[in-house]
């Protein structure tokens, strides 16, 4: 319902505006950005950092667990003033690691500023060329096939994506015989780079590109 809606809404102003006489085309950032060796080589960076963090976070948590453990066995054998030192310890312990994992994965984290610092600026890169593009070559509007807003159907011709990549100094991949619209490298776009990160991350995450 959201994607239809979108595509209303985008018909809607398409029309009323008068757009449908201007030129407009479009370009899918997740192929622009999966054709960047720098791109490529950033999200490696960041899911080494993930995986590294992540294998910390599963230890503390896994000392935590034998300490529960080991209290439980052992309480019955405990003076008052023993559980309670116990007690606190396992406490101190999972406070320690949920602040860690917070300062690696959280919002404004390890993680996020190290994104915001390898991948926002080939994102702003990836703008400039389309928004170069639009003023020299008198774009009205210009889509990103890989965003939320979804196209229903996409004339390659239409396609610049490959424009851009070539307006950046990069080389497309090469394309196989398919005569649909879709390239290489689908999955999330990747953008202006303010999105939270999930405190129990699977790899680098992605949106829309936007100017800073």
């Amino acid at each position: 319902m959201k994607k239809l809606i979108s595509m209303l809404a985008l018909s809607v102003m398409l029309f009323s505006t008068g757009a449908m006489a201007q030129k407009w085309c479009y370009v899918d950032t997740q192929y622009i950005l999966d054709n960047i060796p720098e791109y490529k080589s950033a999200q490696q960076q960041l899911d080494q950092l993930s995986v590294s963090w992540q294998k910390e976070v599963e230890t503390k948590y896994a000392f935590i667990d034998k300490l529960y453990k080991d209290f439980q066995a052992e309480q019955i054998l405990l003076t008052d003033e023993m559980k309670r030192k116990r007690e606190n310890e396992i406490v101190s312990k999972e406070k320690e690691a949920k602040e860690f994992q917070k300062s690696k994965f959280g919002y404004e984290g390890e993680l996020f500023k190290k994104k915001q610092e390898l991948v926002k600026p080939i994102q702003d890169k990836i703008y400039n060329a389309i928004k170069k593009m639009a003023t020299e070559q008198s774009y009205a509007a210009i889509f990103d096939k890989s965003s939320d807003l979804i196209m229903l159907y996409a004339n390659p011709k239409f396609d610049k994506s490959d424009d851009i990549l070539n307006a950046m100094g990069y080389k497309a991949a090469e394309k196989g015989g398919d005569s649909g619209t879709s390239k290489p490298g689908g999955g999330t776009s990747v953008g202006g780079g303010s999105t939270p990160v999930k405190e129990n991350p699977a790899g680098g995450g992605n949106s829309d590109v936007k100017p800073k």
